[in-house]
């Protein structure tokens, strides 16, 4: 059994947060499997947080192959998307994504030669990977990184390779792994730590090498045992350290696991970059080293498919652009009291309006909540009990933000913070009002004026 390990420096937890059912069961067990080829995807030109990319094939019925670019920009806060099957393009067109941005997107119809499922789980997870890239310069490894188009696989979707570009001034010295995957339900993460500990590690190493730095920690929840012991096997004969923090939620925003694993504290406002420590979903260093070991762009993805809604729930490596109808057809369909449909998980998750949404590369998961898994109470006034103060990981007064939102007083709502706020939805669960804090505070920040 594996017990908790000492963080370099910190204690493995941080101060405040919630302890929410895990809900994990359903699909911890399920082996990652591979969503048979759709007979089309829809690739949306903006996948990431930055510049939207502009279209490099414009003329419908353009053969394109797995792997080729098919969107780019040259903004530096930005990252290509490519064709995740064999087929043709269709017209341009728009969609929207779970979060309710409407972005341009490239239809492609499927052709008839497409990789097997056993080739493409093989080429994202099987075979050797290497765990020396002292012969690659390390703006080889960035290069390689920002071409494959990778993004934050835990959500958030951030460019790697500027990550991995610290500005003039920013010193990095820790490379820190988030395989702490705190969210209830999800098991993506935890699925790819049983199954691919090489590519991970392979990635972890090639990132370190890119930054030049050998401190290098992966942070897991001590929830997850299995998890834990098959990475500490894998990083056997390197500088990697695996340690296991204690269960809370939410350990794996990138500042409470900072603080968990290295005792320093990102301040309000700020980034890792400026304590010296970049952070990398285990998802994204698995990407990571198909990137730069073998060449290969992020064309798909591991989503958890989940809940007491769906038939069968599963871990699905799933190309970009494919629909949730049909990950959900491949897992047996929804069941007669599925209720909502939440792209992610439920705390942080956003609820869709359409099953046809295309999955991206930051979604993580699809929960499939039942009528019983919705019952709340009502919504009633604040009762001024300090609760959501109490589990707020970054300290925030979530009430007052959500209470500047709804008066639109968005210079009183940037004093307390909003966009400190990581949405984690502590403050909404403990909320004896059922006030809706996390909505209150996405939409401030959505209508409030930029400075």
């Amino acid at each position: 059994m594996t017990t908790l390990t000492d963080a370099p420096h910190g204690s493995g937890t941080f101060p405040r947060g919630i302890h929410p059912p895990h809900r994990k069961k359903p699909a911890e067990a399920c082996t990652i499997e591979v969503l048979p080829t759709p007979a089309q995807v829809t690739i949306p030109l903006l996948q990431h947080t930055g510049a939207p990319n502009e279209p490099l094939i414009v003329k419908p019925r353009t053969d394109v192959t797995v792997g080729q670019k098919i969107g780019a920009s040259d903004a530096f806060i930005s990252a290509p998307v490519h064709a995740s099957i064999n087929g043709q393009t269709a017209r341009a067109t728009a969609i929207t994504l779970p979060n309710g941005r409407h972005v341009n997107a490239i239809p492609i119809k499927a052709g008839e030669e497409q990789p097997s499922a056993e080739e493409l789980y093989d080429d994202h997870f099987g075979g050797d990977w290497p765990t020396d890239y002292s012969d690659r310069e390390p703006k080889e490894i960035i290069e390689a990184i920002k071409e494959a188009g990778l993004v934050g696989l835990g959500g958030a979707a951030f460019p790697t390779y500027v990550k991995l570009s610290p500005p003039p001034g920013k010193t990095i010295d820790t490379l820190l792994l988030n395989g702490a995957e705190c969210e209830p339900y999800l098991t993506a993460d935890y699925r790819l730590m049983v199954e691919a500990q090489a590519a991970i590690v392979s990635g972890a190493l090639a990132a370190a090498r890119a930054m030049q730095v050998d401190n290098i920690v992966i942070a897991i929840e001590d929830n997850k045992p299995q998890a834990v012991d098959k990475m500490r096997q894998a990083v056997q004969g390197t500088a990697v350290q695996v340690i296991a923090v204690k269960t809370k939620y939410p350990q794996g925003g990138e500042k409470q696991l900072i603080l968990a694993t290295l005792k320093r504290i990102v301040p309000t406002g700020g980034l890792p970059l400026d304590v010296g420590v970049v952070v990398m979903n285990v998802g994204t260093a698995a990407a990571a080293a198909r990137a730069v070991a073998r060449g290969k762009p992020l064309t798909h993805r591991v989503i958890t498919v989940t809940g007491a809604g769906v038939n069968h729930p599963k871990n699905v490596l799933a190309p970009v652009g494919a629909t949730f109808t049909e990950l959900v057809n491949f897992c047996g369909g929804l069941t007669e009291d599925a209720a909502r449909l939440v792209a992610g998980g439920p705390m942080m998750g956003f609820t869709l309006g359409s099953l046809d949404t295309p999955v991206t590369k930051g979604a993580s998961g699809l929960t499939v909540l039942t009528q019983q898994d919705l019952r709340k109470a009502e919504e009633t006034a604040c009762v001024r009990c300090g609760r959501c103060v109490d589990v707020c990981p970054l300290n925030l007064v979530p009430t007052k933000i959500a209470l500047a939102a709804r008066c639109q007083a968005w210079d009183l709502a940037k004093r307390y913070h909003m966009v400190a706020c990581m949405e984690c939805g502590c403050c909404a669960y403990e909320c004896p009002a059922s006030i809706p804090l996390v909505q209150l505070i996405r939409m401030a920040k959505a209508q409030a004026p930029r400075d």
